[in-house]
């Protein structure tokens, strides 16, 4: 069901809700006027009934017959009055009581016209008289009691419904709107995450179980660009991964011609002098072109690594033990160059699932690269390496800065690039290549931040064991 339309249906139960309410309410309502207009007709009635009862008492005391006269207008005047609000009092006492009250009027009117009519004035007569008087004025009294209890119960009813009513609307519409607004915010949450993953490079479909609703609308075009994005990041690779092979080729060109053109002068020039050359000269002349293909042999062998990498050999591994690997291997450098270490290692990080021979390599040859860098500086510098854990991906970061010269804004974009190098003939521009692709096939991301002055961090993040199910020993 659409959201609209879930939204309409429990609109429609909150008018039925206080339809009914209301119509209960209305029904209460028309009870009490009608007792209400019935009690000020019954005032009228007694008062009438009332004064009977004393000229009754009159005329059956003192013998007045102007007493019996004044009866007889009253009884002509009330029987008007019930004829007149028959149906008030009908509508509040019902058809029975009412019959039962004109009867009564009935029979008190006769025996007043039969006693006027005759002159009778035995004492059987009189009886007779009064009985009948009593039994009108009480069943009147009665009457009027009844319905004012009737008209209390009314109201103290009413109260109750309308008290218990608002708190049951009160109820179903906070119900009601939790399961829509939860029943939306679930979808939503489901669709930031999905745009949180797209937005890191994953582009996973999310899982839904045939919503017809807008969201699901929402979710299945979600997909459809994830799907899209997908099939465009792997065109861009394609794309990127030709554009590489360009640079690739021009680089090796590049690299190979420089150490080849240097081997080709040293041989021609070796053999215009040999005759003039001493033992230790010839020897030297060796030596260049044995450096020279030292040289030929390191680019070679990188571009190997990068484009033929081994398989990997993964193995559920400690992050701050590889690190410790590193400064192992690296201690003697450090030491040479009066640089500071500083190491901040978080305790009790999740394992990782890497070669950790390999993650070893990216490590040991950027942190050669910041050493280099700050020995360049000749003032010594400060080498910081950390680790901690990212609860909100599951992700371990590895951090690596120094307080070097740093890298110029305009080179930032290009450090990852195969044969870039800010360090002209001493680097072959390969190592942050190699680097950059070992995380990647292990799921990770690398990425440099510089300032001129202030020196440069590489952040690289690598998934871990809580996140990864291809840990042995680690529940997911």
């Amino acid at each position: 069901m659409k959201t609209e339309h879930k939204i309409y249906l429990s609109n429609l139960v909150y008018i039925v809700l206080i339809i009914v309410v209301g119509s209960y309410a209305m029904n209460d309502l028309d009870q009490l006027l009608t007792k209400f207009r019935f009690t000020v007709i019954a005032d009228d009635l007694n008062m009438s009934f009332l004064e009977m009862r004393l000229a009754e008492k009159n005329y059956v005391i003192y013998g007045d017959d102007n007493a019996l006269r004044d009866i007889r207008n009253k009884i002509a005047a009330t029987t008007g009055t019930l004829i007149q609000n028959k149906q008030d009092i009908v509508r509040a006492l019902g058809r029975e009581k009412f019959d039962l009250l004109r009867k009564y009027m009935y029979v008190y009117a006769t025996l007043v016209e039969k006693i006027h009519r005759e002159r009778l004035k035995d004492q059987r007569s009189l009886q007779q008289l009064r009985a009948a008087g009593h039994k009108l004025e009480l069943f009147s009294n009665k009457t009027t009691v009844s319905e004012r209890r009737q008209v209390t119960s009314i109201v103290n009813r009413s109260k109750r419904v309308l008290h218990y009513a608002f708190w049951t609307v009160i109820l179903v519409a906070f119900i009601l709107s939790q399961f829509i607004v939860r029943n939306i915010t679930t979808s939503l949450r489901r669709i930031v995450a999905m745009t949180r993953l797209i937005s890191k490079g994953n582009f996973q479909l999310i899982e839904q179980k045939h919503a017809k609703d807008e969201m699901g609308a929402v979710i299945e075009a979600i997909n459809a660009m994830a799907m899209e994005l997908k099939k465009r990041e792997q065109e861009l690779i394609q794309s990127r991964r030709l554009a590489s092979i360009g640079i690739l080729v021009a680089g090796v060109t590049h690299e190979l011609s420089n150490p080849l053109n240097n081997i080709a002068m040293i041989a021609q020039t070796y053999a215009e002098v040999y005759d003039q050359l001493s033992e230790e000269e010839r020897l030297e002349f060796m030596a260049q072109v044995e450096e020279q293909g030292e040289r030929l042999r390191v680019i070679i062998k990188n571009l190997l690594d990068f484009s033929r990498p081994k398989e990997l050999q993964l193995a559920e591994t400690e992050v701050n033990g590889i690190i410790q690997k590193t400064i192992e291997l690296v201690q003697n450098m450090l030491e040479i160059s009066n640089i500071k270490l500083v190491l901040e290692l978080a305790e009790d990080l999740p394992t990782v699932y890497v070669d950790k021979h390999q993650i070893l390599q990216v490590l040991i040859n950027i942190t050669t690269n910041a050493i280099q860098v700050m020995t360049d500086m000749d003032r010594g510098g400060e080498l910081r390496l950390s680790s901690r854990y990212l609860a909100d991906s599951d992700d371990i970061e590895i951090e690596i800065s120094d307080n070097g010269k740093g890298i110029a804004p305009e080179f930032l974009d290009h450090i990852f690039d195969p044969f870039f190098t800010t360090k002209g003939d001493s680097g072959t521009g390969l190592g942050l290549w190699v680097s950059y692709g070992i995380i990647k096939n292990h799921g990770g991301m690398i990425r440099v931040e510089s300032s001129i002055g202030a020196g440069t961090a590489f952040f690289i993040t690598l998934p871990s064991c809580k996140k990864s199910k291809r840990c042995a020993h680690v529940s997911v």
